[in-house]
């Protein structure tokens, strides 16, 4: 049973929304010490109900917030298995309606049976659900990854989860578009750290989309529920499962510059995809061939939902 949003703690901060040329232009310099190409510009969002999006929405525009729920230490050291929530709950808490959710967190275990991520891809309009979600998860007999995608029936998701909440509207965004990496980074750190350095003093959060279009990606699976406890990053990793996923790879969820003090995850994407595979992106495998395109539009403030009480720093990779 999902606990009850109307009594779940929540912190509201106002965000800084620069103007997207701005972004774009600070983008299309700092990028390059990771990016051998590299092309930011601000554009019409394209419609991601299409190829090769699948989005449940057109678009990722209207009154855009970052949300935060739960957090690793619902899951580590040992899991609390009360801790699952109703999107649509968490929409209507936030006063969101129509709400166009897309994010990275864990999925409903009660629903499916076991440990498993989320890919959240949901619609709300006029109270219809139109849920494109993807849960991926181990199977237990070979250790191959199995994607499932979420009936209209099923909204919730467990422990933690990372999200920007839209009205799913067609809109002005920020494209990002490069090739072939250079630097250490992956495609998401080297967007956070640059406006880390571009925005010292000011915070600065952005969601979205973007898809692995060429290349492969480290990306991991948890596992079914640890029996033991799960203190380390040695024992968090021996836990998880990892892959070699393959492009075209579509990759959903939010990155902040700063923590803000509210005990955030700063960067967190998982990606789903029309064969099979499904994950936590980590970084690409494939530095020389690797392309990335991407879609964000900045919130206009960030809502911190259920913080956890007593929090640690690891298994935020």
């Amino acid at each position: 049973m999902a606990l009850d949003a109307s009594k779940l703690p929540l912190e509201a901060k106002p965000l800084h929304v620069p103007p997207l040329h701005e972004i774009a232009d600070y983008l299309n310099e700092s990028l390059k010490s990771n990016f051998a190409e590299v092309k930011c510009e601000v554009v019409d969002c394209p419609d991601l109900t299409k190829d090769p999006f699948y989005l449940a929405s057109p678009g990722i525009c209207g009154n855009p917030k970052i949300v935060d729920i739960g957090g690793p230490p619902f899951l580590l050291p040992e899991v609390d298995r009360t801790k699952v929530y109703d999107l649509k709950d968490i929409a209507k808490r936030l006063n969101c309606e129509p709400a166009f959710m897309v994010g990275a967190g864990a999925g409903p275990h009660p629903y499916v049976g076991v440990n498993c991520e989320g890919i959240i891809n949901l619609a709300i309009a006029n109270g219809k659900v139109n849920q494109q979600t993807r849960i991926s998860k181990v199977d237990q007999n070979d250790d191959k990854s199995i994607q499932e995608t979420l009936p209209n029936s099923e909204t919730t998701v467990a422990l933690l989860v990372n999200l920007l909440i839209s009205e799913g509207k067609p809109g002005k965004v920020l494209k990002v578009h490069t090739k072939k990496r250079i630097g250490g980074d992956d495609f998401i750190a080297s967007i956070r750290k640059s406006l880390q350095k571009g925005y010292k003093d000011k915070v600065v959060g952005l969601g979205g989309v973007f898809v692995l279009k060429e290349g492969k990606a480290k990306q991991h699976v948890m596992r079914d529920f640890s029996k033991s406890r799960i203190e380390t990053e040695e024992q968090l990793n021996n836990w998880l499962k990892f892959y070699n996923m393959s492009a075209p790879l579509i990759a959903l969820g939010t990155l902040m510059n700063d923590d803000v003090g509210l005990d955030l995850r700063v960067q967190h994407f998982h990606s789903f995809s029309q064969h099979g595979e499904a994950g936590h992106y980590h970084y690409d495998t494939t530095p020389e061939t690797v392309e990335y395109l991407g879609f964000f539009v900045p919130g206009n403030e960030i809502c911190r939902i259920d913080k956890p009480l007593h929090t640690h720093n690891f298994g935020r990779d």
